[in-house]
């Protein structure tokens, strides 16, 4: 299981706590009135935040089928991106203004009119707010003139696909952006909140919608706690799309009534708090110490036994191949080492100080090293992984500490920086170009020092390295290939000879959706969006495409 980004899992309790919070009915329903049921991509209790600015703890509902960018990019096509609220847009010839044209007669679900002052007001708002940015106007109703200090042609997917555009109206008197919760959300999206419990929530249409009400008049996201629970339900009937690990994916297809897709796109990695001037603490701050670990892991055995052999290879440059092809500096980088090498990683730490104690473990100064890894609790897949690490690891005398954890004790330590090691999902970048990657986990204006949360980004590994930054603000401003694929290796080089973030696999991003009891998901001739429906946007664009089977 994966938690979503801006989009990221108890058991029969749970599904009865959830059915019985918003009262469905336990049997499936069918025809023009069906509930969509999916997984809400969290255990329960579910955290009730709508807040588009708390990328990693509000619910999956808030990115997409409330809150919406300007434009939806579609990571599975090289298709151009599909307006939303935007129409159309358009660089000056050096890329430092930005015109956006938004579609005309626009509505917030509470009747009020969408107009170019609310996209002003967003990009000038929270952390939407850029020392780029020299000005954001509206020059008419549906029009807005961004202007910006540096050329802006990279990081177009992040500036028209992932910023959630919000009603001026509403949130001009929250001064607190960070603490809201805005359990009560005014959206553009194809749905609003009807009702909320610990277990589970509905969305239902929005009638203000610009294309009109959608088919599926409600969702309900349920909570699960473990995938074990998902498949259950999913072979019972229960629940209508998930996202998540299964290893047998027949035992859940046999019947018809479910297809899967397996789209594998994004990297399953050990996230490191990875920088002791930022705060973090731990002998995962030296960089030999990673690179040890990184040698050690026994990845082909890692695919095959704790995700059945359904992922894909993963690579230090946090590329998709051969989607990136292009952009891949060192052909070295282009896959992570897939069997162990204890005597390479025992040469690592050997020429940085280390020594083997008496049970064969190394240390430094008379402390011998000791790890902490954790995965969420019932996240099988990660849980086992997990294992797999620390039994290499010990082979090669590196002690860690395998253990699992609730949703709450997971991302609270992971936005915090309190924390050494984790099982933790990327995101891929929505178009094939890595810039996003590196913007949002590498670039030091993406993070926090320990104790505080990234405003910007989710650079939750504290890595800072101005040489990356450089390289980044460098590919961020030029529509030269070859710059910017000379920036991108640059960028390639550090972070995986620094691997604050330790790629273990290409997880196994697998869609589980009802056919006979819905019609209209994609399918491997029309991929018109990714079917996971913990991806923001995505999700929401596939929502709206369905329609009940009468």
């Amino acid at each position: 299981m994966r938690k979503a980004t801006a989009v990221i899992a108890a058991g029969a309790v749970a599904l009865s706590l959830a059915l019985a919070g918003c009262s469905p009915s336990s049997q499936a329903s069918s025809g023009g009135d069906a509930v969509l049921r999916v997984w809400a991509g969290s255990a329960t209790p579910i955290n009730h935040n709508f807040n588009p600015f708390a990328v990693d703890t509000a619910v999956h509902a808030t990115f997409g089928a409330i809150y919406e960018p300007l434009f939806f990019f579609n990571q599975l096509s090289s298709d151009a991106p599909v307006g939303m609220i935007g129409d159309s847009y358009e660089f000056n010839e050096d890329g430092t203004v930005l015109t956006v044209k938004i579609k005309p007669d626009l509505k917030w679900n509470d009747g009020e009119a969408l107009t170019a002052d609310d996209v002003v007001f967003t990009f000038g708002y929270g952390s939407n707010k850029s020392d780029k940015l020299v000005s954001a106007e509206a020059s008419d109703e549906t029009t807005v003139v961004l202007s910006y200090t540096e050329p802006q042609f990279t990081s177009a997917s992040l500036t028209l696909g992932s910023t959630w555009i919000i009603p001026q109206h509403i949130w001009e008197s929250i001064d607190d952006y960070v603490a809201e919760t805005n359990t009560e959300p005014v959206g553009s999206g194809p749905y609003m909140v009807k009702d909320f419990s610990d277990a589970a929530y509905t969305v239902e249409a929005n009638p203000e919608f610009r294309d009109g009400e959608v088919a599926v008049k409600e969702v309900q996201y349920v909570g699960l706690d473990s995938n074990q629970s998902a498949q259950d339900l999913l072979t019972t009937g229960k629940i209508d799309w998930v996202g998540q690990f299964i290893a047998n994916p027949d035992s859940v297809t046999a019947s018809g009534d479910i297809v899967t897709m397996n789209n594998q796109q994004d990297p399953t990695t050990i996230i490191t708090c990875s920088n002791a001037d930022l705060g973090c603490t731990g002998p995962q701050t030296d960089p030999a110490v990673r690179q040890a670990i990184n040698l050690v892991i026994d990845r082909a055995s890692i695919a095959e036994k704790a995700f059945a052999g359904l992922p894909a290879e993963s690579n230090p440059a946090f590329v998709l191949l051969p989607r990136d092809e292009q952009w891949l500096g060192d052909p070295a980088n282009g896959e992570s080492p897939q069997s162990p090498d204890v005597t390479a990683a025992q040469a690592i730490l050997e020429e940085a100080g280390y020594t083997q104690d008496a049970e064969g473990f190394y240390g430094k100064d008379g402390t011998t090293i000791e790890l902490d890894l954790f995965s969420p609790d019932g996240w099988t897949d990660y849980n086992d992984t997990a294992k797999l690490i620390s039994e290499s690891a010990a082979d090669a005398g590196i002690r860690i500490n395998a253990r699992t954890v609730s949703d709450a004790e997971y991302w609270t330590p992971i936005g915090n920086g309190d924390f050494q090691m984790a099982l933790y999902g990327l995101t891929q970048s929505l178009v094939p170009d890595p810039y996003s990657n590196y913007d949002q986990y590498f670039f030091g204006k993406s993070t926090a020092k320990v104790g505080e949360s990234p405003i910007a980004g989710q650079n939750y590994s504290r890595y800072s390295n101005a040489e990356v930054d450089a390289a980044i603000a460098a590919a961020a401003g030029t529509q030269d290939e070859a710059t910017k694929k000379a920036a991108y290796a640059t960028i390639q080089e550090h972070i995986a000879s620094d691997l604050p973030y330790i790629p273990v696999v290409l997880n196994a991003s697998q869609a589980f959706f009802n056919v006979t009891k819905f019609s209209g998901w994609p399918s491997e001739s029309d991929l018109y969006a990714n079917p996971l429906p913990y991806l923001s946007v995505a999700s929401a664009v596939v929502l709206a495409n369905l329609e009940p089977v009468e």
